[in-house]
């Protein structure tokens, strides 16, 4: 990225004569967040074998992987994630997280994160182009457009019916400038360097980034654990998965607490579905939109805490069950955007950013 790429996302909104944080714009409340990261696990990440551990689970739904102690008593997680382990203070696992959209890769990217599964009909706007309407600072996307993962339909990061004008920004990772010390801490490959390019956007003033972690599900190491080629096996998230979010998530954090901005920038962690909490014939786990793991840190949240549970393997929340729509309402709400704003739909009826009572999660 070239220093006039940051200035330009730093100051947009100025330009446009929108207003600076904590005053209001229309439709805007004085938010608890300056600004968001979402990082879209592409794949769908297995919540039994990464942030809600069933050890205690039958053989053939037991996770390969042994569960940990975290810095937070009575909190574990996966062993493939030492580092976060020692910041669990800093997030909020949210482990009843569910929807009933259809059980594939682009129906999941669309309602956790515009809160509405809209297959091939008018697409609903992300909440960066939420935002970018309503007060014209440009969101980002960075550093790759979500790509094929098989249902040929769009994946919840454009504008929708609000327009083009308002499609989030796409931008290319590059760290120049940065010292080879940070570099290194957040991890020396694409999604390490985008979560350091993430902190760099945010320092310089964008207040919606998404960093999408991978391009496809096909042919590359990702979360979705299908076991069988094209996919991947549920030992990639020991040998090059969990290590890579790992590293990145757990400088990201740590980064932003150095910096002073972890308490204003809210930080969202997820994938588009958990996986089946019972191991599939190929030794690998399946697509399941009934029960996932979300991770919310910053931004007026309070780590060192869970939400909701799931059942003794994983299969379904067990108590205060979240639809994925509560993680969108959870977004607006850091963002001081009321869940009633409505905007007009391609038949000209207002529609909201968020279908009426979805409460925000408690953060």
């Amino acid at each position: 990225m070239r220093r006039r790429d940051f200035l330009q996302a730093g100051t947009l909104a100025g330009a446009l004569g929108a207003p600076a944080f904590g005053a209001p714009a229309f439709g805007v409340t004085t938010p608890k967040a300056k600004s968001v990261i979402v990082l879209m696990l592409v794949g769908g990440p297995s919540h039994v074998d990464t942030w809600d551990m069933k050890p205690d689970a039958p053989a053939g739904y037991r996770s390969p992987f042994r569960a940990i102690r975290t810095n937070v008593p009575g909190i574990e997680i996966s062993e493939i994630f030492p580092r976060m382990a020692r910041q669990a203070d800093r997030f909020k696992l949210v482990r009843s997280v569910w929807h009933g959209s259809p059980s594939f890769h682009d129906a999941g990217h669309q309602v956790m994160q515009t809160g509405r599964f809209f297959g091939g009909e008018q697409e609903h706007p992300h909440p960066g182009s939420v935002l970018a309407k309503l007060t014209g600072r440009e969101s980002v996307v960075l550093p790759f457009p979500i790509g094929s993962t098989g249902g040929n339909m769009p994946h919840g990061q454009s504008a929708g019916y609000l327009g083009t004008a308002f499609d989030p920004r796409l931008i290319g990772t590059n760290t120049a400038g940065e010292p080879e010390s940070v570099r290194e801490m957040y991890g020396r490959n694409r999604f390490g360097q985008s979560c350091l390019t993430a902190r760099r956007l945010v320092e310089a003033g964008t207040r919606f980034v998404t960093v999408n972690m991978f391009e496809t599900v096909f042919g590359e190491t990702t979360w979705d654990i299908h076991g069988a080629s094209p996919f991947s096996p549920i030992s990639a998230y020991r040998d090059h998965v969990g290590p890579m979010f790992d590293q990145a998530y757990s400088a990201l954090l740590e980064d932003l607490h150095q910096r002073g901005l972890l308490a204003s920038t809210l930080v969202v962690a997820m994938g588009e579905f958990g996986r089946s909490p019972k191991i599939n014939p190929s030794g690998g786990r399946d697509h399941w939109p009934q029960c996932s793991t979300v991770l919310l840190a910053g931004g007026g949240v309070q780590g060192g805490q869970v939400y909701g549970s799931s059942d003794r393997t994983g299969a379904e929340p067990k108590d205060n069950p979240v639809h994925a729509s509560r993680v969108a309402a959870t977004i607006y709400a850091a963002l001081g955007i009321p869940a009633e704003t409505a905007f007009p739909g391609p038949d000209g009826r207002p529609i909201p950013v968020v279908e009426p009572g979805t409460l925000p999660i408690p953060v």
